[in-house]
C-alpha cells in the first residue's frame, strides 16, 4: 500500500499521541471525522500500525539500569539461531533483540532494576541458554535520545 501526504499526517498525529481522537485529527487536517476513521482503519489493516502501547518510565517502575549486551553464538547454523531466538522472547528482562552483524551475532537491550539484579539475569538465565559462546556487557551511562517517532 502506498501511503499520501494526509495519510502521512494522520501517522505523525498517531505517533506523537495515539490517544488523540479521530476528531481532533480531522480538526487539524481539514477532513470529516468519518474520513479520518476510514484511514486510520486502512493502516491497520495494511499493518502500518501495528499496534498502540503506553510508555512506561522505567524509572517509575524500577527499571532504570539498561544493558546493551552483545552475545556471540557457538556457531551460525539456523538451528541454533532459530532457538536462540525462541529462547530470548521468553526473558522479559530484554526489551529488544537484534540480529547484528560484526564480531558478535546479537545486541540485546536489557531492562533491570540494578546491577544486583543484571547479574541475577545474566548468571540464572542469559548464560544458561544453549548455544551461546560469549556474552559482553555494556552499561549505559546515559540515555541521550530515546524515540519511538518514524520520520515519513
Amino acid at each position: 500500500m502506498k501511503i499520501d501526504e494526509l495519510d502521512k499526517r494522520i501517522l505523525k498525529h498517531l505517533q506523537q499521541d495515539s490517544k488523540k481522537t479521530n476528531k481532533e485529527i480531522s480538526n487539524d487536517l481539514g477532513l470529516s471525522v468519518t474520513a479520518v476513521y476510514e484511514r486510520i482503519r486502512k493502516l491497520e489493516r495494511e499493518g502500518i500500525i501495528s499496534k498502540y502501547v503506553a510508555l512506561v518510565e522505567p524509572q517509575k517502575v524500577e527499571k532504570c539500569f539498561m544493558v546493551l549486551c552483545q552475545i556471540k553464538l557457538v556457531q551460525h547454523k539456523k538451528d541454533f539461531l532459530s532457538r536462540f531466538e525462541k529462547e530470548i522472547n521468553n526473558l522479559p528482562e530484554v526489551i529488544e533483540c537484534l540480529h547484528v552483524s560484526g564480531d558478535f551475532d546479537y545486541m540485546l537491550k536489557v531492562l533491570v532494576k540494578d546491577m544486583n539484579a543484571y547479574r541475577e539475569f545474566l548468571v540464572t538465565k542469559l548464560t544458561t541458554l544453549d548455544h551461546i559462546a560469549s556474552t559482553k556487557s555494556i552499561f549505559t551511562i546515559n540515555k541521550v535520545k530515546q524515540s519511538t517517532f518514524i520520520s515519513l
